[in-house]
C-alpha cells in the first residue's frame, strides 16, 4: 500500500530569536524522532558537505531517514551533493540550484545537465521553484516543463503564491497552471503564504482562506500523486517552516507564533489529507 513519510527540516529547527538558546544538533535529531517524523532534511551547498556528512551517526541513531535539499553554485557542483546524498542514503535530492540561466534555453541545459549527473548517480531528483534561484518564477518554470518532459519537481508551493502575488479567490488561469505544477510534482512541502508574506501564521484568523487553499492544492497534488505511483510507493512531505526572516517577528524579535507547533499542525493536516484518500 502507497505510503506517506512525513519529514522536518533542520533548517525549520533553528531558533534565531533574541534570549533563546539554539538546540544542539544532538537534540534536534531527538526531538524530531520523539515527535514522530520519518527524518530529517539538511540544506547543504558544497563546502557545507563535510558539516553534513558528521550527521550520519545521528540519523543511524535515532532512525531517521534522510532528504537532502541541495544548493549547487555552479553547474559541477551538483555531482558532490549527489555523493553525499549516497553517503547517507537519502531518498531523494530536491534542487535548489544557484546558477541563474537569462533563458529558457540556457535553462534547459542546466536541468538536462543536472538530471544527467542524476541518472548516473542513480539518486533521484526533483527542482524546485525558489525565489532567486534556478526555477526563480511560475511561469519560466511552466515554460521549462513544455522543454523537458520528464522534469519532475518538488512543490513548494508558498514560492509560486509570493512570486505571482496572487490573489483569493484564485483565477482559473493561476488554477490551472498550478493544477500542471501539481501533475509534475513529486515531494511537497509544508508552508503556508499569502501573496505579499513567504511564510504566514497558520492560526491567524486573517489568514484562514490561504489556509484552506493550501491544503486543497495539497490534497489534488496527493491525489495526482497516488493516481500515477506503484502501490508499493512512498511519498514525501517536508514541513519546512523558516525561522526568520522566513517566520514574522514583532519589534522585540520575536516571532509572532510556535513553528515547532505549527508544523505538528501541518503534519497532522496532511495525514488526514492522505487518509481521507485511502492511504496507509
Amino acid at each position: 500500500m502507497q505510503q506517506l513519510a512525513v519529514f522536518q527540516s533542520l533548517w525549520a529547527m533553528e531558533m534565531r530569536q533574541p534570549g533563546v538558546a539554539e538546540w544542539t544538533m544532538e537534540e534536534k535529531f531527538r526531538l524530531a524522532a520523539e515527535a514522530g517524523y520519518a527524518g530529517l532534511c539538511i540544506d547543504p551547498a558544497v563546502n557545507e558537505i563535510e558539516e553534513s556528512r558528521r550527521l550520519a551517526p545521528l540519523y543511524k541513531y535515532y532512525g531517521l531517514k534522510c532528504m537532502v535539499n541541495a544548493f549547487p553554485g555552479t553547474i559541477d557542483e551538483l555531482k558532490p551533493l549527489l555523493a553525499l546524498a549516497e553517503e547517507l542514503d537519502a531518498c531523494l535530492v530536491n534542487v535548489i540550484g544557484q546558477v541563474m540561466p537569462m533563458s529558457v534555453e540556457e535553462g534547459e541545459h542546466v536541468i538536462r545537465h543536472w538530471m544527467d549527473d542524476a541518472r548516473s548517480a542513480a539518486m533521484p531528483v526533483l527542482f524546485e521553484t525558489h525565489r532567486d534561484c534556478t526555477l526563480n518564477d511560475m511561469h519560466y518554470t511552466l515554460q521549462l516543463m513544455d522543454r523537458i518532459p520528464d522534469m519532475r519537481l518538488c512543490a513548494d508551493l508558498s514560492h509560486y503564491v509570493i512570486d505571482r502575488e496572487m490573489r483569493l479567490p484564485l483565477p482559473d488561469r493561476d488554477r490551472a497552471h498550478v493544477s500542471r505544477l501539481l501533475e509534475r510534482s513529486d515531494c511537497f512541502q509544508g508552508r503556508v503564504a499569502n501573496r505579499e508574506q513567504i511564510q504566514v501564521q497558520i492560526d491567524f484568523p486573517q489568514h484562514g482562506d490561504w489556509v484552506r487553499c493550501f491544503q486543497s492544492w495539497w490534497r489534488e497534488g496527493f491525489e495526482r500523486w497516488r493516481e500515477r505511483n506503484d502501490e508499493d510507493a512512498t511519498l514525501c512531505f517536508l514541513c519546512e517552516l523558516g525561522p526568520p526572516p522566513y517566520a514574522i517577528t514583532g519589534a522585540d524579535g520575536r516571532e509572532l507564533s510556535d513553528r515547532w507547533q505549527e508544523a505538528l499542525t501541518i503534519r497532522a493536516w496532511v495525514e488526514r489529507i492522505w487518509r481521507d484518500l485511502g492511504g496507509a
